[in-house]
């Protein structure tokens, strides 16, 4: 048995699953540059890939491991690390918004901005969910904040800041459990251990557009058998990604149906086409054809347009027009007429649209292989990540003793890396048990629930906080958050042990030993037995609202004439200037409250008596038709799941949906 030498730390290997093909880099970081040393390429011998996502992980885990064994021949290495990257195909793209008041803080820092932009992911992550019928886990890869206000005034950095409220609208991406689950399956079936994941199209637009480059507004299209992923940079950094399901089997399948031949004779056709003038293939009935250049061309003229429109169509979405130039990577940058078709649909300069690969050498270079291949844009991509310190394989965390999925590159809070392995900000944060609202006697109560039990984070058994970053080799140990028990009492629990009078809950008798729900009416008879003792149940966690207060009616028999006492300025009573007055203090304080409602300001006036506004108060408001639901509605308060019987404050946004 051949003897292997160890994969060094520095020894970057990169593997690129393709739809098509499975493409090997192996290479080091050398002067700033990525240098290739090996280079292997399989292709599946059946459809193991749908779309760019594994279908058949066995198939793909025994490709991969076919390219390691060629590689590791090849170098005289055993290759155990590999760094790899994800379709496009599946991510979800969602919105959340969060403010938070900071009138307490002399100034804004780190930790109240990451606190920020913790709430607006919550607020897309419960978005997300709501959205997705089938409730699935999904991974974060990243997100970018949109906007910071403070108190309502836009601003690029809230840093050192001082206010009332702040506010961030962020886009965060996600990808669904399943794709990523089933590339790091493959790979443990192959061998081979996850260092580092990162997307394709971010992958590929690394190769093929230097840091350099990305002050100017540049898109790239890498165009695979299965899908075509986008990336699209301005004012130095990557601002957004999607990508369309249109790709090169779009135009293979229009060659097989055109002259009657399987998959791989029209493959090969399809390279052939712009290197010969006639082509000789063999159909499926056996028989020896022979077909120009031009007729073939009018034959994928077709899907190779429905192919540069829905380029056109998701480059102008993402980057909201046409951009500067467009770089065409992967295997179908390469047919024929492509790019002038790509320039037509983005009413472009044909001579702004270029095949990728010219870039290559600012960022890689090989002295035993041509590089200046558009296919080699992603496996490039991916050992160039790594390479530069934008990703490195090197970059190892273990989570509750497993190796960390790690999507992006960049420094990593305690927070991303969480929220990368599918933990949402429940599991960190907890949640509180639903408080139960209740009327007893014509007086609003308000039974707490439980707190959260908190999460418990530590890296390297020490404790941490969701923001602390964290270094390659660190250990995460992570127990979820508890969330607390919802609020519950009887009506014997309520009115006390020795009650034995007679209650109405919602107009009907009810027994001491009923279990009290949402927004229930009670009313204990008066003569009958004791009466309540409202003291000992507001002692017992009810909190009044208001209602606790001394009964207006004795208050004013307190004070019988207020107008006299209001009008007599000039020779105001001693007496009442010391006496605390809850009452006036009350009623002057009659005021709106000024909200937010499903991303809508809305001004509500004052109630009668001064009486605080709760989420139910909102319902009627929302837009939901409540007698046709077919789903539960979602409730929350800054971003944060709340009861009906939630009070409002002032500037608090809400969501009912």
């Amino acid at each position: 048995m051949t003897e292997y030498r160890a994969q060094e730390q520095d020894l970057i290997y990169a593997l690129d699953i393709g739809t098509r093909s499975v493409v090997g880099v192996a290479g080091k970081s050398s002067g700033g540059r990525f240098k290739a040393l090996a280079i292997e390429m399989a292709e599946h011998g059946s459809r193991a890939m749908l779309d760019g996502q594994i279908d058949n992980i066995q198939q793909v885990a025994a490709l991969a491991r076919t390219v390691t064994d060629r590689l590791e021949e090849r170098m005289g290495v055993r290759l155990t690390r590999v760094c790899v990257a994800a379709a496009g195909r599946a991510l979800r793209t969602q919105s959340g918004t969060y403010s938070m008041d900071i009138s307490d803080e002399k100034s804004i820092g780190a930790e109240t901005i990451s606190r920020l932009e913790a709430g607006a992911l919550s607020a897309a992550e419960d978005a997300l969910q709501m959205e997705d019928e089938a409730r699935r886990q999904f991974f974060m890869v990243g997100y970018t904040v949109a906007q910071y206000r403070l108190d309502k005034y836009p601003l690029r950095s809230l840093l050192a800041h001082t206010g009332q409220r702040a506010e961030a609208d962020v886009v965060a991406t996600f990808l669904p459990g399943e794709v990523v689950e089933s590339l790091y399956a493959a790979m443990r079936t192959a061998g081979l251990q996850v260092s580092s994941l990162t997307l394709e199209p971010i992958a590929a637009m690394n190769a093929a557009i230097p840091a350099e480059l990305r002050l100017l507004n540049l898109a790239l299209v890498d165009i695979g058998a299965g899908t075509t992923d986008i990336a699209v940079c301005r004012d130095g950094s990557v601002t957004g990604y999607t990508m369309a399901t249109i790709a090169g089997d779009e135009v293979t399948e229009a060659i097989m149906r055109a002259y009657l031949v399987d998959f791989q004779t029209a493959e090969t056709l399809k390279r052939q086409l712009g290197q010969e003038e006639a082509m000789q293939y063999t159909d499926i009935l056996g028989e020896v054809n022979s077909i120009r250049r031009e007729e073939l061309q009018r034959a994928i003229d077709e899907p190779m347009t429905r192919l540069a429109e829905a380029i056109g169509k998701q480059v102008s979405e993402l980057n909201g027009g046409a951009p500067s130039a467009v770089f065409l990577a992967g295997g179908g940058s390469k047919l024929e007429g492509l790019r002038e078709k790509v320039a037509q649909s983005l009413q472009m300069d044909a001579r702004r649209v270029a095949i990728a690969g010219s870039n290559y050498e600012k960022t890689a270079y090989s002295e035993d292989f041509d590089l200046n291949n558009p296919e080699y844009a992603t496996p490039l991509g991916i050992a160039v990540s790594a390479a530069l310190g934008l990703l490195n394989d090197s970059y190892v965390v273990t989570l509750n003793n497993q190796a960390a999925k790690l999507f992006r590159s960049g420094i990593l809070t305690l927070r991303d890396i969480l929220l990368m392995n599918g933990y949402t900000y429940a599991d960190m944060l907890g949640k509180s048990g639903r408080n139960l609202s209740l009327t007893l006697n014509g007086r609003h109560m308000l039974l707490r629930g439980e707190p959260a039990a908190p999460a418990v984070l530590k890296i390297n058994d020490e404790d941490a906080g969701i923001s602390t970053v964290v270094h390659a080799g660190d250990r995460i140990q992570f127990t979820p958050a508890r969330p607390g028990k919802d609020a519950a009492k009887t009506l014997r629990e309520l009115l006390g042990a020795d009650y034995t009078g007679r209650v109405l809950v919602n107009n009907q008798e009810a027994g001491l030993d009923t279990a009290l729900q949402q927004g229930d009416v009670i009313l204990t008879l008066e003569g009958v037995g004791r009466g309540p003792r409202p003291e000992p149940v507001q002692e017992e966690r009810a909190v009044p609202v208001q209602e606790v207060r001394p009964r207006p009616e004795p208050v004013q028999e307190v004070r019988p004439r207020p107008e006299p006492v209001q009008e007599v300025r000039p020779r105001p009573e001693p007496v009442q200037e010391r006496r605390p007055a809850p009452e006036p203090r009350l009623r002057i304080k009659k005021r709106t409250l000024e909200i937010v409602l499903n991303g809508k300001p809305l001004i509500l006036p004052p109630k009668e008596n001064d009486q605080p506004y709760y989420v139910m108060d909102l319902l009627e408001r929302s837009g939901v038709d409540f007698e046709t639901l077919d789903r539960p509605v979602q409730l929350a308060v800054n971003g944060m799941e709340c009861s009906f019987s939630q009070e409002l404050r002032e500037r608090d946004s809400v969501t009912i949906r």
